[in-house]
């Protein structure tokens, strides 16, 4: 009987392996099974574009401009977490647009109206199409461009931030990196020799020379706050830490004026 019992967790315990090893990107990504847009920027008031930009890979991404209430300084590209699509931040889109900034955001290959199946790889080169389309056809330079990344996004951001020079990175509730969390999520489980999904933000902070903001909450029921204590502590100054409150899916910068204040005075000092 014990080597029955054995047998069966030994059988659960490589099931489980399996399942990470070979289901990781339904496990890390998870867009809505509904691709229609329920809202949009329209339905709080603010005007914008549609956009429809076109990967290096082949691939079209559904996003939106969102011009600034008032001469824009600069310009936020805004790369949302791994779950939902853009018709979830228009509070994001609301806050930018009073700060005088304009927000270019795009939903990732997979995700909302966007084609294509998500994956690491495949965000970065959504990324990429992104920041084409701010430069060359929006016309912002570099160095007025904002990037902020919510969640995953942070990953997506941080990527690009280490290829390009814009004027600051802004990561919000950010892991370290995939293996880092599903380390913490299963620590019974080989989990940094299964992960082929990375995102690992730790690592690209060396790369990145912009100013860095840091957004975490104490309280976030998803990803630990010592997650973003330590991107900041690797990150290289100019940087500063906002520490929130709430949970993950609560804790949002827009949730209280002072945090809204001290995110406008970061980005005041970078896009002035």
């Amino acid at each position: 009987m014990l080597w029955s019992a054995l047998q069966i967790i030994l059988l659960v315990y490589l099931g489980l392996v399996a399942l990470i090893y070979f289901k990781q990107s339904s496990l890390v990504f998870l867009p809505e099974m509904d691709r229609n847009y329920r809202a949009n920027p329209a339905s709080v008031g603010l005007p914008f574009t549609a956009l429809k930009l076109a990967t290096t890979d082949g691939q079209t991404l559904d996003g939106w401009f969102v011009p600034a209430s008032r001469e824009a300084r600069g310009l936020v590209i805004f790369f949302h977490g791994n779950a939902g699509n853009i018709a979830h931040r228009l509070d994001y889109l609301r806050m930018f647009h009073d700060l005088g900034l304009g927000t270019l955001i795009i939903d990732y290959r997979g995700y909302g109206q966007s084609s294509g199946r998500p994956s690491e790889q495949g965000t970065y080169l959504d990324a990429d199409a992104a920041w084409l389309h701010a430069t060359q056809t929006l016309g912002f330079p570099p160095d007025r461009i904002v990037l902020f990344g919510e969640s995953l996004g942070g990953g997506v951001a941080a990527q690009l931030a280490a290829k390009q020079r814009p004027a600051a990175l802004v990561l919000a509730s950010t892991f370290t990196s995939v293996p880092d969390m599903g380390a913490d999520l299963y620590p019974l489980l080989p989990i940094r020799l299964l992960a082929h999904i990375r995102y690992d933000s730790l690592a690209r902070l060396a790369e990145i020379a912009c100013p860095l903001l840091v957004i975490h909450s104490r309280n976030d029921d998803i990803i630990p706050f010592a997650h973003g204590r330590r991107l900041f502590e690797a990150a290289r100054p100019p940087k500063q830490f906002l520490e929130i409150e709430g949970g993950h899916n609560e804790g949002f910068v827009f949730a209280r004026e002072d945090w809204i204040r001290q995110l406008d005075a970061f980005l005041r000092r970078v896009v002035p």
